[in-house]
């Protein structure tokens, strides 16, 4: 027998699971399906697991390497894999026992299951109602939604000819199965992942290469945060190889060796690793969810959807990676929301772009908000900076750690803030005031007006501020 819902969710990861706990809140009966575990790859192969080894990688790292500035003394720094691999474990059943929790604290029908979309049928004239495919081989339950949230989310893309077999070729979602580090790692790719996977396995001792086709790593940073990070990973010993063409038919495996060929202009070099971790971006999971029973319309693989995250079939929604917009966990939740409210009949504001903070949670750690400067003078802007550096912040040079600065971005005619761009220590948790700002539409100066507390890292946002006009204090 079908089951009625005012909202029914396909996907129980961070977009779908916050859409369902807000249409929930709005009074609307909700149900979520989810084919393997609630949280999804942010929870279970992504966001959480990965930074809890890049949290050992770094602890490990002080210690071996900074332990002795700081005044401790340690013999033997060393770290045991196992129980690094135990602690990422606990963390994310923790916090999958709490997504459980909040589905019955909320009074939300969660479907284990694959659910694919109908087209009309003798369930609804319309398309959108959800046969559910248990996975334990029980019949199919019928779900039928007066509106449908797709929150299927994405998985990594891989490039044609580097298959692979999760044993030497891998992606980050065999790289979080490891139970043992290579001595040596390719990384093909170097943006936001392959550079956090760079950081952490550098920080335990593996000899790190990274591969990037574009001229630089972190290419959708500002230019300068690119270059810092280059300039700090290569003193690490990581080796960053930027305008690298990957040529797949040259790969090799021999033994316990990865063997592959890039091409650097008109001339090719050699690269060889016990293990080689392919991180070129994510694709959408838009295959055999139902779409083609729909007249929801694709583009480039990605679901087409308005500002509200609306399709081509007005009661059925798209959030989350599967739209190709800003594929990070904070923007499908927010998306989740919006998508929720707009069905409740609510006024939600659409997604701004330009108010999404992007991290990058290596060591150290890169945060930013808006335009690049780049791209600010590419649109026309008549553009500013301000820049100030942790060697000049007291609470830097307690912590030890004075790599990266701050970087802020204003249109000189106007004064409005365009960007703030950050890499240093724990900036992914200073960028939060960078997004109040844009938030409120805060120029520099009223930035530089709030008082930071001392000694604070967040005291280098408020220089910088002033450095715009170049009145910062201690540069």
């Amino acid at each position: 027998m079908a089951k009625e819902y005012d909202v029914v969710i396909l996907g129980g990861g961070p977009g779908g699971y916050v859409a369902a706990i807000r249409a929930a809140q709005l009074g609307l009966s909700t149900a979520l399906v989810e084919a393997q575990k609630l949280g999804g790859t942010c929870l279970h192969k992504g966001c959480i697991p990965s930074k809890a080894l890049l949290r050992s990688a770094e602890v490990y790292a002080t210690l071996k390497e900074d332990g002795e500035s700081l005044g401790i003394t340690a013999q033997d720094v060393g770290y045991d894999f196992q129980k690094v691999n135990e602690r990422k474990q606990k963390i994310v059943d923790q916090l999958h026992q709490g997504v459980q929790y909040l589905m019955k604290k909320n009074k939300i029908d969660v479907y284990h299951g694959y659910g694919r979309i109908l087209g009309p049928s003798i369930f609804s004239p319309t398309a959108g109602t959800i046969s559910v495919e248990k996975t334990t081989g029980e019949e199919n339950e019928m779900l039928v939604p007066k509106n449908l949230i797709i929150a299927t989310g994405s998985r990594p893309r891989t490039l044609p000819g580097l298959e692979i077999d999760g044993t030497h070729v891998l992606t980050s979602d065999e790289a979080l199965e490891l139970e043992a580090l290579p001595q040596s790692m390719i990384i093909v790719g170097g943006g936001v992942i392959g550079i956090e996977w760079a950081s952490l396995l550098s920080d335990f001792g593996v000899e790190v290469t990274v591969l990037e086709y574009a001229e630089r790593i972190l290419p959708q940073e500002d230019e300068e945060i690119s270059k810092e990070m280059a300039r700090l990973l290569k003193r690490r010993k990581v080796r960053v190889v930027t305008g690298a063409e990957v040529l797949p038919q040259t790969l090799t495996i021999n033994g316990d060796q990865v063997t592959i060929t890039a091409k650097r202009g008109d001339k090719e070099e050699i690269f060889t690793a016990e293990k080689m971790l392919v991180s070129v971006g994510r694709v959408p999971n838009t295959e055999g969810i139902g779409l083609e029973n729909t007249d929801i319309k694709l583009e480039k693989g990605f679901i087409k959807v308005n500002e509200y995250g609306q399709t081509a079939e007005a009661h059925i929604y798209a959030i989350g990676d599967v739209t190709g917009g800003l594929q990070l966990a904070h923007v499908a939740s927010h998306e989740g929301i919006v998508a929720v409210e707009h069905i409740a009949g609510l006024d939600p504001a659409p997604v701004n772009p330009h108010h999404v903070p992007r991290c990058t949670y290596s060591r150290p750690e890169v945060a930013s908000i808006g335009l690049t400067e780049a791209e600010a003078r590419s649109q026309g802007y008549e553009v500013k900076t301000g820049k100030f550096s942790f060697k000049g912040v007291g609470k830097a040079l307690i912590l030890g750690d004075t790599s990266g600065f701050v970087k802020v971005v204003m249109d000189a005619k106007s004064q409005d803030l365009l960007g703030v761009h950050m890499i240093g220590p724990h900036v992914t948790d200073l960028i939060s005031e960078a997004g109040l700002a844009k938030v409120l539409d805060a120029t520099p100066w009223e930035i530089s007006q709030t008082i930071h507390p001392h000694p604070t890292l967040s005291e280098a946002i408020g220089e910088a501020a002033m450095a715009v006009e170049g009145l910062e204090i201690h540069a």
